[in-house]
This record gives C-alpha cells, structure tokens and sequence, in this order.
C-alpha cells in the first residue's frame, strides 16, 4: 500500500471466542482478519477465489508477516485494510493493516506473500491478466513498478 489509502477495507467486531485467555485478541486471529479482508478483495476484483474449480488458477500463501503492535480486546472493532505492495510475474504481496476502529490506534501490520499455481502442475503460474489489471486499475501506482 506504501503510503496511500488502502484498496479495500473491511471491519471485524471481536467476539468473546476470538480471544485467548489474557482477555485480548488471539494473536492467531489477526491473520484470520487479514486473510478475510484480502480474500474479500481478491472476489471483488473479479477473482472469485472461494470456489477453486471456477478459478483460472490457484493461489498458496508462501510467506506470512506480522508485527504486533498493540492489543484489541472483546467488543472491540477492527478496521483490515489491505491492498498489493508488490506484483511480480507469478507471485504477489499483499501488505494489510490492523487498526482499532475506535481509538485509532494500529494493532497489527503485515504482508501475505502469494503465488499463483497451475492447478495440474502445481508449478508457478503468471498472474491471471485479468486479475493484474483489476489490481491495477484500483491501484494504480503498481503500475510504475
């Protein structure tokens, strides 16, 4: 997102099972937003991951980051923003962001590192032209890159 609005940004409310038993959001569970809010983008760029035989390919996550910067508690509201850092030929990095909806406070930052998979080789596959220009007709400034 380097800086600029997020693409997409969708809100969690955290329920008592999203917790540990310190009280506070289960460190788990940030990625399990984050992961909602960048498969949400994904569909509403025209990439309808949730049913994989409709696909023109598949997508793995090979690397997840996260840094934990603050704690979110139950009834809190969580604000995922999310969007592409970077595109390469066949894989992708989605940068998102945890935010306190209330107080404004940033909870988590990240990326998910994705590659795009024939689905009968298993092999790396170049990013669906569609799905490229989706990305950068809403961001526009991956293009220079």
């Amino acid at each position: 997102m380097k800086g600029t609005a997020p693409a997409h940004r969708e809100y969690f409310k955290v329920r008592y099972r999203d917790t540990d038993a310190q009280g506070h959001l289960y460190f788990a569970n940030y990625l399990v937003f984050a992961d909602e809010a960048a498969g949400t983008y994904m569909s509403s760029l025209g990439f309808g991951w949730s049913d994989p035989a409709k696909t023109p390919c598949l997508v793995f996550t090979v690397n997840i980051n996260i840094d934990y910067l603050d704690e979110c508690r139950i009834e809190d509201t969580v604000r995922a923003e999310v969007g592409y850092g970077r595109l390469g030929n066949s894989s992708a990095q989605l940068d998102f962001t945890l935010v306190d909806d209330s107080r404004e406070q940033t909870l988590a930052r990240g990326s998910i590192k994705q590659v795009f998979v024939d689905r009968e080789t298993r092999r790396a596959t170049p990013i669906p032209p569609a799905l490229r220009e989706a990305i950068l007709a809403r961001q526009p400034g991956l293009a220079g890159e």
